[in-house]
């Protein structure tokens, strides 16, 4: 319970200085940026924990992908979300709704959703049960979902 605290404390702390980063990183960065974390680093080890959960299971692995989706998770990428990155711009495109940039509150619940989800897997993902680790699995990508279903234009 602790790390997983620790982990709220430091993603908190991570998006506060994200936030103030933000503000000096161009619109087409930002867009940049946040396409290659989630489209990049969450795919790729959301995809080896997959390929584990449905062939031969390697605990170190689902491990250490884990734990890369705990840490995109409390990164502060929501600072990547700055004013000018809610439609293409220089050369950059988004698939973001609108509604991301409007629906504080909502936006809010599926970000924390993620960041639970996302460091309840790392923390299961750590004792090695492949069942265990299924379900929480299936739990962050439900959270991805949510979001995806919400904030982004098919």
């Amino acid at each position: 319970m602790k790390k997983i605290i620790a982990r709220i404390a430091f993603g908190m702390a991570a998006f506060a200085l994200a936030s103030a980063a933000s503000a000096q990183v161009k619109p087409e960065d930002q867009i940049k940026y946040r396409k290659a974390g989630y489209s990049y680093m969450m795919s790729w080890n959301m995809g080896k924990i997959k390929a584990n959960l449905e062939g031969s299971y390697n605990k170190d692995q689902v491990a250490a992908a884990a734990n890369a989706i705990a840490g995109i998770a409390n990164s502060g990428m929501g600072a990547l979300y700055g004013p000018g990155t809610e439609k293409a711009v220089g050369g950059q495109t988004t698939r973001v709704k609108p509604a991301m940039f409007t629906d504080k509150e909502g936006v809010t619940k599926v970000a924390v959703d993620f960041n639970k989800a996302a460091n309840n897997l790392a923390k299961v993902a750590a004792d090695g049960d492949a069942a265990a680790v299924k379900v929480a699995f299936g739990e962050v990508g439900k959270t991805c979902k949510a979001c995806h279903d919400q904030y982004r234009e098919e």
